[in-house]
């Protein structure tokens, strides 16, 4: 990758890298040309070997007064994060002492570090491409299982891996054109327009898999939508306790007594949901009540799964013949308050059925593989080879890739008359965009965009 030197890029910067707040430790991170001499000035004692860590006790520049007892450790270029010169300290936390260590370091030379500089420097000095680098933000920023594996996934190298291969295929298909222009005579004549059209199609199909990856991504980032909807006095509340574990909801005998969107974020099997608790769907005179069935009807309408609750066969018919025309998500019908004898044992094949007791408990294991499997259905697998995109960006450049990729082919099928050279232009460009997707293009605003969310001290 070509570098892009910014302003102050050889500084020596300073972060610090844990909350400043009452706390157990804080680190702080320096990193560039003058790391290690900053803590040979600051540090008591001081030893230069990489990756060995010691005790010592930082002191002021000036007035070479004991701030505080500190573990080190210290990293030589390129042999580190940043793949600078570094050092790390691990100081007592709380709010001064981290304060004082920090100015001590800003006075002995440093600087304070941007959000994201310290990765932002890994990545150009290629310790890891753009994906890895927002996969340490993902990372960092998870709130579930899920996106943490997948974070992982991605800072190991999985979606960069086959980008690259996807952009080593292109760039083969762009040398078959070159030979068959450059040599159509040589060896057994022409290139087969069969093989160049076939590697198209592969190129092609390859992309289409990753862009079908996406809905996952952005499922697996903002969590997949369950609502739970249904007449006044449904069991919905209790039902959303009950699966969240914890009293949320106001639980009552009073039809109505939920007035807004109650919302909790967990995990079911390997996928993140947001369970929303909605207010009863039913005619109503009440302002206020009826502001709360509006806000009901519109978490139906963009839900991933609505499970439509009724407490026997005649409420949940009502239900789902109300739910239906709100949405085009999938439908669970749920049978609470099973414990009262009321429900039947099966509806008819065309929707999933679940009865189950809030009270206690009973059925809710069901429910809830039951919209695993929905999900499982809905969703790509994750695994190690089917690669997620997980940010708008990914998709976007993907997609002007596969436009470009497409445009060759229509040119190849409907405007053979046309130079090699012309259908190539689409190639080159489709390259480019996989090139800016890894930050492998001095691309500076594509930078100051993904950076400017990173926290200061990564």
């Amino acid at each position: 990758m070509r570098a892009h030197i910014l302003p102050g890029a050889s500084d020596t910067i300073a972060a610090q890298a844990t909350p400043a707040a009452r706390s157990a430790l804080a680190v702080i991170r320096v990193s560039g040309t003058k790391a290690h001499e900053i803590g040979a000035t600051l540090l008591s004692p001081w030893h230069s070997t990489a990756r060995r860590a010691f005790l010592a006790t930082l002191r002021d520049p000036e007035s070479r007064k004991a701030i505080d007892q500190c573990i080190v450790t210290v990293y030589s270029a390129p042999a580190s994060y940043t793949g600078e010169d570094m050092i790390e300290l691990s100081l007592h936390g709380g709010e001064v002492g981290p304060a004082l260590a920090f100015n001590a370091l800003l006075a002995a030379g440093a600087r304070p570090a941007l959000p994201g500089e310290l990765t932002r420097r890994a990545l150009l000095n290629g310790k890891l491409d753009l994906l890895q680098a927002e996969a340490i933000a993902d990372l960092i920023d998870s709130r579930s299982r899920a996106m943490h594996t997948l974070a992982l996934d991605q800072l190991a190298g999985h979606l960069s891996t086959r980008l690259r291969t996807l952009r080593s295929e292109i760039i083969e298909l762009e040398a078959l054109l070159a030979y068959d222009v450059d040599f159509p005579e040589e060896d057994d004549g022409p290139i087969s327009a069969t093989r160049i059209d076939a590697a198209a199609q592969n190129i092609l199909s390859t992309i289409d898999a990753l862009l079908a990856t996406a809905a996952t991504g952005e499922m697996i980032r903002s969590g997949a939508a369950i609502v739970i909807a249904g007449a006044p006095n449904a069991g919905k509340s209790s039902l959303f306790n009950a699966l969240v574990g914890t009293q949320r909801a106001i639980v009552t005998d009073v039809p109505g007594t939920t007035r807004d969107a109650l919302e909790a974020t967990m995990d079911f099997g390997p996928w993140p949901v947001r369970l929303v608790d909605t207010a009863g769907l039913r005619a109503s005179d009440d302002v206020v009540e009826r502001l709360g069935i509006e806000v009901a009807e519109r978490q139906v309408k963009d839900a991933a799964i609505v499970l439509v609750c009724g407490e026997d066969a005649e409420s949940l018919a009502l239900a789902l013949e109300s739910v239906r025309p709100l949405t085009r998500a999938t439908l669970l019908a749920v049978g609470t308050k099973s414990d009262r004898g009321k429900l039947p044992d099966s509806l008819d094949s065309t929707i999933a059925y679940a009865p189950v007791s809030a009270q206690t408990g009973d059925g809710l294991p069901d429910l809830v593989h039951g919209i695993v499997k929905i999900l499982n259905g809905e969703r790509s697998p994750l695994s190690v080879s089917n690669p997620v995109l997980t940010r708008e960006r990914h998709r976007v450049a993907l997609a002007r890739a596969r436009d470009e990729i497409a445009a060759f082919m229509n040119i190849r099928l409907n405007a053979a008359g046309l130079p090699a050279t012309v259908a190539a232009v689409h190639l080159h460009s489709a390259r480019g965009y996989l090139e800016e997707l890894v930050g492998a293009l001095d691309i500076e605003e594509v930078l100051d965009r993904v950076f400017s969310t990173f926290c200061v001290g990564k």
